[in-house]
């Protein structure tokens, strides 16, 4: 369920996704009352609470493509080859994990290397569920995939190749 505005001048049919968005339309009526009524103590704890809520969504989404990043490295390690499309695949994933990680006013990203490192870490388990569904026609269990896979080396790649696209920053 959607919910459209465009009542404010200059924003045109914003768009809220009905949970999320509204919880956050809350908070940011709250902050209003707060500042409005001098408790700023109040306001400065939504303002915390309302960055930690941006930075958990930004952590989900990049756990989201890092996932399909490796579900394609597996496969291609896998199955000693690429495609096309899997090579698509890759570099799409990597541009949308550097896109939405990336802090757009300040700079810098909101995830640092560490943080990647564990959500490459993380994710791997689940990528690995999704590529043994996928490989060789699904074929082989996860367990038995990840016999044939480098796992390590596979997250090592993996990290290396987010790093490398934030670095060129494109």
């Amino acid at each position: 369920m959607k919910i459209f505005s465009d009542k404010k001048p200059g924003f045109s049919k914003c768009i809220f996704t009905v949970k999320k968005e509204v919880i956050i339309m809350e908070e940011l009526f709250e902050l209003r009352t707060c500042l409005e009524q001098g408790r700023y103590n109040d306001a400065m704890a939504l303002i915390g609470e309302m960055e930690n809520m941006s930075k958990d969504d930004k952590i989900s989404k990049v756990e989201s493509f890092t996932i399909v990043l490796l579900v394609h490295l597996i496969k291609k390690e896998a199955e000693k080859r690429t495609t096309r499309s899997r090579e698509l695949s890759i570099r799409n994933a990597l541009r949308e994990i550097s896109r939405v990680n990336k802090r757009r006013k300040s700079g810098g990203y909101y995830l640092k290397e560490e943080e990647l490192r564990e959500t490459v870490h993380e994710a791997y388990e689940d990528a690995l569920d999704n590529a043994a569904l996928e490989a060789f026609e699904g074929r082989y269990s996860e367990s038995e995939l990840a016999e044939i896979v480098d796992e390590e080396k596979i997250r090592k790649e993996a990290l290396q190749l987010i790093l490398e696209r934030q670095i060129k920053g494109k």
